[in-house]
């Protein structure tokens, strides 16, 4: 299992023909949370003229709302959730607040405009993917750490955690999909002299490419 998500809230500005187009990006897991979000920003940017926006939630982007917030329809909201969508997001929304600056844009200035906004606030605070991770805890002799840290650089292997007690617990996190196979490197590589517990599951998220316009 994975996703894709903004890697943190944020805000940008964009200006184009004199009206500002800030995009607020938040991270979310129900309707409510990105209504509210919505609202507040309306309270905060009360003299501006237009508070367009999109959401997306679930695993498999169930729901998918937008909002052209009085710009003509389809100019704003729908452009704003195309990016969302072209970068594969979820659990977030997006809200681009235009102080209007005195030229008109006409529906395709309007379009490139909100979805430049979107696709700036979005590339300001990266994109994550997560990833279905088991945490394994291996219990080894002092000895055979340096052979373990070395197989972890390698392998970009994520190191949670390592506590030094009678015996040296390494704990990690290993995407499912190469749960087995990593199991049986390990002890291959450790010629048995290793203990392995599992412990939950859990999503472990990292970086990756520029989004998509």
């Amino acid at each position: 299992m994975t996703y894709r998500t903004i890697r943190q809230d944020g805000e940008t500005e964009i200006e184009i023909k004199k009206s500002r187009f800030i995009c607020s990006l938040k991270r979310i897991q129900s309707e409510d949370e990105a209504k509210a979000f919505i609202q507040a920003l309306k309270k905060e940017h009360w003299k501006a003229n237009h508070h367009c926006s999109a959401y997306v939630l679930g695993e498999n982007h169930e729901i998918q709302r937008s909002s052209d917030d009085g710009e003509p329809s389809g100019t704003a909201g729908v452009p704003i959730l195309e990016v969302l969508k072209k970068n594969d997001l979820i659990n977030m929304v997006a809200v681009v607040t235009r102080y209007f600056g005195g030229t008109k844009l006409g529906a395709g200035g309007l379009i490139r405009a909100y979805s430049s906004s979107a696709s700036a606030g979005i590339k300001a605070v990266g994109i994550v993917e997560g990833v279905l991770h088991q945490e394994l805890a291996l219990t080894i002799d002092y000895p055979l750490l340096g052979k373990l840290q070395n197989y972890f650089e390698l392998q970009n292997i994520y190191v949670k955690d390592i506590a030094y007690t009678e015996k040296i617990v390494v704990t990690l996190m290993i995407p499912e999909a190469t749960l087995t196979d990593q199991e049986a490197a390990l002890i291959d590589l450790l010629q048995g002299q290793v203990q392995i517990n599992k412990g939950k599951t859990e999503y472990v998220e990292r970086l990756i490419e520029e989004p998509t316009e």
